[in-house]
C-alpha cells in the first residue's frame, strides 16, 4: 500500500512537471528587433546648383569584418574600450556600411547625378572635361561615364558607454575622392569624418537613435565637403 502511494505521488509530480514545461514552451519567445535609419527630411542646400555639379560614382562603403554583420554594437569604455560587443536582441536591417551608403546616395543625389559602379548616367546629366568646373558642349564617347569616384571605409559604428548611464553614438568614416582620366585615377582629396551624438537611453534603442543622427550629420558634412571641392 505504501509503495502504491509513493508511485502515485511520483506519477503526479511527473505529470505536473510536464504541464509546467508545456506552459513554459507556450510563452512568446523573445525576438530580434530590426532597425534602419528611418525616413529623413531631405532639403536641397540653398547654394546647390545640381545642373553644374559633376556626376559621381558612389561605391558601396567598405568595412572591417567586425562591422560587416547586422549587429547593433557597443563598447564599455569605462571597463574595456577595446572590446566590441553586440546587443542580443537588436540588429540592423542590413550591414551598417550599406545603410550609410544608402543615406549618402539620398543626400548627394539632391545636388548631382549619383550612380553605382557600372550604372549609366541619366541622359540629362552634364558631362565634364578633366576640370570639373568646365562643362563640355558636345561630350565625346570617352566622357560618357562619370569622372568622379567616391570610396568610403567605415572604421567605427558603435555605441560607446563612458559610464553605465552615459553613452554616445560614434561614427568614423574615411572618404577618398578620385578622378578618372586617361585610363587612370587621380587622387583629388581624402578626409576622415568623426561624428558623435549623445544616446537618449543606455540601450539598443538609444544606440540606434544616436547612430542614425550621426549618419545624417555625416551626410550633411560630406555633401558640403564635396561641394567645396
Amino acid at each position: 500500500m505504501k509503495n502504491t502511494a509513493v508511485h502515485t505521488t511520483q506519477s503526479l509530480l511527473f505529470v505536473l512537471t510536464l504541464l509546467l514545461a508545456g506552459c513554459a514552451s507556450q510563452r512568446p519567445a523573445e525576438t530580434h528587433k530590426v532597425y534602419d535609419f528611418g525616413p529623413t527630411q531631405l532639403q536641397v542646400p540653398a547654394a546647390a546648383s545640381p545642373a553644374r555639379m559633376a556626376p559621381l560614382v558612389l561605391f558601396d562603403a567598405q568595412a572591417s569584418s567586425s562591422l560587416a554583420g547586422n549587429a547593433v554594437l557597443y563598447r564599455l569604455a569605462y571597463a574595456d574600450a577595446q572590446q566590441l560587443m553586440p546587443y542580443a536582441l537588436a540588429r540592423w536591417s542590413m550591414p551598417p556600411a550599406q545603410l550609410i551608403s544608402q543615406r549618402l546616395r539620398q543626400h548627394l543625389g539632391l545636388q548631382r547625378a549619383v550612380v553605382a559602379p557600372g550604372e549609366l548616367l541619366p541622359a540629362s546629366a552634364p558631362r565634364f572635361a578633366s576640370s570639373a568646373a568646365v562643362p563640355v558642349s558636345a561630350p565625346s564617347p570617352s566622357l560618357a561615364a562619370p569622372l568622379l569616384n567616391l570610396r568610403l571605409v567605415l572604421e567605427e559604428f558603435s555605441q560607446v558607454f563612458d559610464s553605465p548611464a552615459d553613452s554616445r553614438g560614434l561614427l568614423r568614416v574615411r572618404a577618398t575622392l578620385t578622378q578618372r582620366a586617361s585610363g587612370s585615377e587621380i587622387l583629388l582629396a581624402q578626409r576622415s569624418f568623426v561624428l558623435q551624438q549623445p544616446a537618449p537611453s543606455p540601450d539598443a534603442v538609444g544606440a540606434v537613435r544616436a547612430l542614425t543622427a550621426a549618419s545624417d550629420q555625416l551626410a550633411v558634412q560630406m555633401t558640403a565637403w564635396l561641394a567645396s571641392l
